[in-house]
Order: C-alpha cells, then structure tokens, then sequence
C-alpha cells in the first residue's frame, strides 16, 4: 500500500480525473479521500455517490439537481451533488454503472464544467474535480457498449488500483486498530490471539469485512480486550477449506452470506447496514425480499 500512497502523492496535486480500480470493499473511497485531503482542494468539499445506488431517473437529480415543477414532486428547486461539490471533488462510485444517457452530460461537465439543472434550460459552470472508483474493467465495458468511449478517455489519465487486503498483510492490524479506535472501544486492543487470527485469515470482502468483524469484536468484547471468541465465526476458524467453499460459492450465495453477516453486525438495523453495504435503502429492502423476508 505505501507504493500506491507514494504514486498518489503527485496526482493528489493535479486538477485531473483518476480511475480508482480495485475489488469490492478494498478501501477505493478510502483512497480517493487521500487524494482529495492532499490535493489543493483540500479545504473544498468532498461528496461521493454510489452511482449503482439509484435508478437514472433519481441519479440525474441527484446529480444535476433540478427546478421546481420539473417533474411529478419536484416542489421546490434543488441543488445537485455537483454543485455541491463546486470547488472540490466529486467521487463517482460505481462509474460503470452510470446510464448512457448521464454519461453523455457527464461528459459535457468535464469538457468544459458547463452543466444544467434538470427542467432548466440556463446553463451555468462548476468547479469540480472528478474521481471515479469501479471493481470493473472500464475498458471491456467500453467494448460491450456500456460505457461511452469518448468518456472513457477523457477519464483515463490516471489510473490507480487498490490490491486487495490479502496482499496487503502489513496493513491488516493498523487498519483494525483504527478501526477499534473508530467504534471507541474502552481499551483499543486486541490480544495476540485475536492479532493472529486476523492476520491468518485472507478478508475476501476486504477492507469493509475488516471494518466490520472489528465491530462485530468491539460489540461483544464489552470492557475487555478483543478475544479471538469476540470475532466472527469465519475469522477464528479461517481455514482454507471455508476459503477455498465460500470462492467456489455462486455469486447470489455470496451476497446472501455477505448480507447477512453485515445485517448481524449492525444489530439488525437494515438504514445502517445499507450504508455499510454502499447501497441504498430501497436496494437492501429489495434484496432482503428477494431473500425471503428473512431478516
């Protein structure tokens, strides 16, 4: 990770757009806020949107914002995350998964910053610097045709790939100390044993999954150091066969465990899963219904 750090560094300082890649939960949004904290916008906003978290309808507002009257329900003018952004960055999450259509005007923002509130039709100019973060390859959506091409280069100037946490085994132990800091846990620590399981164990939803089997640890562990009994299940037995099963796994099996397991570490509460999960609402109620109403 310090080599990835030490290549941000100077793209911090530039005013271009940088292609965050890496999978699920690997810490991208971790990554762009660095860029943006060392960059000269640093003391602007920050606003991030998980682009797959909206239908276009609502993502377009959202975006651009909108004037009163322009649709059903728009009773009074909004302003939208760019403006918001005006004089920061904007990161887009789940760039892949941005309508054909939004792309189009997004494109006409980064030419120029010229941009135009949904039913307006006075355009006006922003400031805004564009980080993207995406688990695909921007280029093979290119080719399917679910990405524009001429966005796509004009995005592609820096690139910048967040491996995973199983190939960062240095940084697995600050980041749950950080962690167990965040959730103000009486004592902090975590004991040997608990350092050791997860350390051994290979985080296959990252740094996200961390987050969580560290809250999942704080909760339990009460006035105590971090057991190894306090972590998760998966965590202390941590062996290839569970590894090699959950990887063979299909993929909706995969987001069912994954779901379930964040949903137990939230206590149930499905508004603070879902923004542990970077989806919104809607989409977790929807999911869990597909599910079967289980939880």
């Amino acid at each position: 990770m310090g080599a990835l750090m030490q290549r941000a560094g100077p793209i911090a300082a530039t005013n271009a757009p940088v292609i965050i890649l890496g999978e699920t939960g690997s810490g991208k949004e971790v990554l762009a806020r660095a860029l943006h904290a060392n960059s000269p916008r640093k003391t602007s906003p920050f606003v991030a949107v998980n682009v797959a978290a909206l239908p276009g309808e609502l993502l377009e507002s959202e975006l651009f914002g909108h004037v009163k009257g322009a649709f059903t329900g728009a009773a009074t003018n909004k302003r939208g995350l760019f403006e918001a952004a005006n004089g920061g960055t904007l990161l887009l999450d789940e760039i892949s998964e941005m309508p054909m259509a939004l792309q189009a005007k997004l494109l006409r923002v980064l030419e120029n910053g010229e941009m135009r509130r949904v039913g307006d039709v006075r355009p006006f100019f922003v400031d805004v610097r564009i980080l993207c973060a995406t688990h695909q390859d921007l280029g093979t959506c290119v080719e399917q045709r679910r990405f524009r091409e001429d966005l796509y280069y004009r995005l592609l100037v820096f690139t910048l790939t967040v491996p995973p946490l199983r190939q960062r085994g240095d940084d697995i132990l600050p980041l749950a100390r950080w962690f167990l800091t965040q959730e103000r846990h009486p004592t902090g620590r975590f004991t040997r044993a608990a350092q050791r399981a997860l350390e051994k164990y290979r985080w296959p939803g990252n740094v996200r999954q961390l987050a969580n089997a560290v809250k999942h640890g704080a909760v339990l562990s009460g006035e105590a150091d971090v057991d190894t009994a306090h972590l998760p299940p998966e965590v202390i037995n941590g062996n290839r066969s569970a590894t090699r099963d959950r990887s063979l796994s299909t993929l909706a099996a995969a987001e069912r465990e994954h779901m379930r397991r964040v949903l137990e570490t939230c206590g149930g509460n499905r508004a603070e899963a879902a923004r542990v999960l970077g989806i919104g609402r809607t989409t977790l109620w929807r999911k869990l219904g597909a599910l079967g109403g289980e939880h």
